[in-house]
């Protein structure tokens, strides 16, 4: 008697249960289409717009976050180095050069898509007014879960992170020249229990 309406239920659950899974999947894939590659770093100049795809509006809904107009700035991620090998807590990167034209740029690390808390003690994020510079203009940065001299931004040892940068009122985000842009290289300078 109870047979059927439970075989019902029960499809039904699991038509959900795949259904929801497999849209999570879908957003933590990617931002959306359109991305622009330079070197370790990359963005997606179209998924702050209204022309930006199904895919890129569903995961700024789901990220709950308010996204930069093309005019305001330009968020660039990395998850992994220049020789492309994924970032991890367990190594130390340099993060060095320039950065293209901006009026300001922050640099922080994301682990699992959160940013981190502000209220820890270490250099969570650094931006271009605290950022220690070289004679030439340039900069150096370790990224590393132990301390290190000069510029340091703190990630938690043995996890995974994204490093996300973000150029603000930069001519950068309204031109279509972002091929040509020089970005910070993205070093791995060693790895320890790796």
């Amino acid at each position: 008697m109870f047979r059927l309406p439970l075989l019902v239920a029960l499809s039904l659950a699991i038509a959900f249960g795949l259904g929801i899974w497999s849209t999570l999947v879908a957003l933590e894939a990617t931002i959306g289409f359109g991305a622009i590659r330079l070197g370790a770093w990359e963005a997606f100049p179209q998924a702050q717009t209204a022309d930006a795809d199904p895919y890129a509006k569903a995961h700024r809904a789901n990220g709950g976050r308010l996204l930069l107009g093309s005019a305001e700035g330009l968020r660039f991620y990395a998850k992994v180095d220049d020789e492309g090998q994924p970032l991890s807590g367990n190594c130390t990167y340099t993060v060095s050069g320039q950065t293209p034209p901006t009026r300001l740029w922050t640099l922080f690390a994301e682990i699992n898509g959160l940013p981190p808390r502000v209220d820890s003690p270490r250099p969570m994020a650094i931006n271009s007014r605290s950022v220690l510079r070289r004679a030439d203009g340039t900069f150096a940065i370790s990224v590393s879960a132990t301390a290190e001299p000069g510029n340091w931004l703190a990630v938690e040892g043995g996890r995974p992170f994204r490093l996300v940068l973000t150029l603000l009122d930069t001519p950068t985000a309204g031109s279509s020249g972002l091929i040509d842009l020089t970005m910070p290289k993205l070093e791995r300078t060693g790895c320890g229990n790796a």
